[in-house]
């Protein structure tokens, strides 16, 4: 199939296509600028794929959890674009993209997966190889560096910028089940798309109108007496 993905869940601007097996994808630093280099990336990855937007079966999209705004930007982009196409969606959790671009790049078969959600806490889940997928291991949740689940057994990944944000509250936690810490690996549109591809094919795209956001967090911001 001709896919699309997106993905602007954490401070990286990045576009995956699919023209039949060739993936071609542009992930890039993008801190506050996403909103205004999101749609020139597509363009570029649908030129280097040699697509015509008019060829694009179905986007896929980073759903969360994440940046808020970075959440609200993959979703109402990929909300536009597949309404203008007249084309399905799928959304992939953020941090099953993460596991998968871990275990792509570090031949990982066993990942924790964390994102820095500030405010003092981390997005966590930890997702085991399952044959060409994952099986879920911990669901994504919400939780303290200090509180969140910890897995059994040893030779675990640990992944994703709450690492870096929350090292050594982490590390303490989780102990010897983390035998490597990748904190610079990010979701990819790369990931979301090779995660979709089979959803694709197995006929589970929704309309336009289900492309929104997966937060885990409703309240955005802290009074000052709660702030650590």
């Amino acid at each position: 199939m001709n896919l699309l993905a997106i993905d602007t869940s954490t401070d990286f601007c990045s576009v995956a296509a699919s023209r039949g097996e060739a993936l071609y994808s542009r992930h890039q630093p993008a801190s506050r600028r996403q909103a205004e280099m999101i749609l020139g990336i597509v363009n570029e990855v649908l030129v280097e794929a040699r697509l015509e937007f008019a060829q694009v079966q179905g986007i896929a999209y980073g759903e969360g959890p994440g940046s808020f705004t970075g959440l609200r930007i993959a979703a109402g982009v990929t909300q536009g674009l597949a309404l203008a196409g007249g084309i399905g969606v799928i959304g992939v959790g953020s941090l099953l993209a993460l596991s998968e671009e871990a275990g792509e790049n570090a031949a990982g078969e066993q990942v924790i997966a964390c994102l820095d959600a500030h405010m003092g806490e981390v997005y966590h889940a930890a997702y085991r190889r399952a044959g060409a997928g994952w099986e879920e291991v911990s669901a994504p949740g919400l939780y303290r560096p200090e509180t969140v689940p910890v897995m059994s057994g040893g030779g675990w990944i640990g992944c994703g910028d709450g690492f870096a944000a929350y090292r050594e509250r982490l590390s303490a936690r989780l102990g010897e089940c983390v035998s490597v810490i990748r904190s610079e690996t990010a979701p990819s549109a790369r990931a979301v798309l090779k995660l979709a591809i089979p959803r694709f094919a197995a006929g589970k795209a929704r309309d336009a109108a289900a492309a929104v956001p997966v937060y885990l967090r409703d309240k955005v911001a802290l009074k000052t007496s709660e702030r650590e």
